[in-house]
C-alpha cells in the first residue's frame, strides 16, 4: 500500500512538470489573456486566422525538428519554401493554361513543391557529406542561393494564374479547420511517427546523442543525415504549397524569416540545440503558441513589430527552463 501510495503522487508531478504540459498551460494562459482584452479572441475567425498562420509555420518547424535532435541546424527552410512556392506557381499556372482539371493542377503543383524542397535537401547533404561544410555554413548557403533564385524568377513579384479552387480550399469549413490544415494535421501525425516510433526515429536520436556511438552500431551516418536533410526540405517545399493556397499565387517573400520562427518553436517545445532531444508534440504546441502570440497582439492593439520582443522572452525562457533542468538533473 505504502509504495502505491507513493507512486502516485510521483506520477502526478511528474505529469505536472511534462513539458508539454507546462506548454499546454502556457497556451490557455495566452488564450485567455487576450481574450480578457478583447473578447474576439476567442472566436471562430481569429481562431481561423491562427491556424492559417500555424498551417506554414508548423511545416518547417516539423522539418527542423528532425534535424536539430540529429545534431544540425537547417537555415535554408524558409528560403526553401520561398522557392518551392514560387516554382510551383510556376508550374501550377501552366499546367491551368493547359486545360487540366484544377484538383489535379493543385495536386501536381504540391509535387513539384516537394520535389524543389526535396533537391534542396540533397544539395543541403552534398554541401555536408562532401564538401563537409558544417550544417550552419551549408544550409545558410541554400539559404542564400534559394532566396536569390526566387526573386530572379519571379523579378520581385507574385506568381498567379492558378485556378481559383485554391484559395476556396483555405476557407475553413470545421468551424476555424479548413482542408489545407486538416492535411497538416496528418502530416503532424505521420511525423510523430516517424520520429517517435520508428527507427529512423531512433537512429535520429542516436545521431544527436552521441555520433560516435551511432557510428559504432554500423549505422550510416551520411545516409542517416541525407534522409533528414531531405525530410526538411520536402517538409518546406509542402509549407510553400500551403503559402501558395492561402495566397493564390506563388510570392517570393512567403517564407521571409519563416527559418528563425520554426528554430524558435522548436526549442520552445523542449529541444536542445546540442542535439539528442525533442518532440513533436513540442514543436507543435511551440509554433501555435508563437502564432497565437502574433495575433493576440494585432487583436489587442500593440505595435505588430513587439512580437519579436515577445519571441526572444519566450526563447530565453525556454532555454533558461532547458539549463535549470539539466542543473537538476546532475544535482541528483
Amino acid at each position: 500500500m505504502s509504495v502505491t501510495a507513493s507512486a502516485a503522487p510521483s506520477k502526478l508531478k511528474s505529469f505536472v512538470s511534462n513539458q508539454q504540459f507546462i506548454l499546454f498551460l502556457v497556451l490557455l494562459g495566452m488564450i485567455g489573456i487576450f481574450t480578457a482584452f478583447n473578447r474576439i479572441f476567442f472566436s471562430v475567425g481569429v481562431a481561423g486566422n491562427v491556424l492559417a498562420d500555424w498551417g506554414p509555420l508548423v511545416l518547417v518547424a516539423l522539418a527542423e525538428t528532425f534535424v536539430i535532435v540529429s545534431g544540425g541546424i537547417d537555415l535554408s527552410v524558409g528560403s526553401v519554401c520561398t522557392l518551392s512556392g514560387v516554382v510551383g506557381a510556376f508550374a501550377i499556372r501552366a499546367l491551368t493554361e493547359s486545360g487540366m482539371a484544377p484538383y489535379l493542377t493543385l495536386f501536381i503543383g504540391a509535387l513539384v513543391c516537394i520535389g524543389v524542397g526535396c533537391i534542396a535537401g540533397v544539395i543541403n547533404t552534398l554541401l555536408i557529406n562532401y564538401a563537409k561544410l558544417v550544417p550552419f555554413i551549408a544550409t545558410l548557403v541554400t539559404l542564400g542561393a534559394a532566396a536569390g533564385l526566387a526573386l530572379v524568377f519571379t523579378g520581385g513579384g507574385p506568381i498567379a494564374g492558378g485556378p481559383s479552387q485554391a484559395i476556396q480550399l483555405s476557407v475553413p469549413w470545421l468551424g476555424p479547420i479548413s482542408t489545407p490544415i486538416i492535411i497538416v494535421i496528418v502530416i503532424c501525425f505521420i511525423c510523430w511517427a516517424f520520429l517517435h516510433k520508428s527507427r529512423f526515429g531512433r537512429h535520429t536520436y542516436s545521431l544527436g546523442s552521441n555520433p560516435f556511438a551511432t557510428r559504432a552500431a554500423g549505422i550510416s551516418i551520411a545516409k542517416q543525415t541525407a534522409k533528414i536533410y531531405i525530410l526538411s526540405g520536402a517538409l518546406a517545399g509542402a509549407a510553400g504549397m500551403f503559402f501558395y493556397l492561402r495566397l493564390g499565387s506563388g510570392a517570393p517573400s512567403s517564407g521571409l524569416g519563416l527559418e528563425l520562427y520554426a528554430i524558435a518553436a522548436v526549442v520552445i517545445g523542449g529541444a536542445s540545440l546540442s542535439g539528442g532531444s525533442g518532440r513533436i508534440t513540442g514543436t507543435v504546441l511551440g509554433a501555435l503558441i508563437l502564432t497565437t502570440v502574433t495575433s493576440g497582439l494585432i487583436i489587442v492593439g500593440v505595435d505588430p513589430n513587439w512580437k519579436q520582443v515577445v519571441v526572444a522572452i519566450l526563447i530565453a525562457a525556454a532555454v533558461t527552463i532547458q539549463g535549470l533542468r539539466r542543473s537538476e538533473g546532475k544535482a541528483s
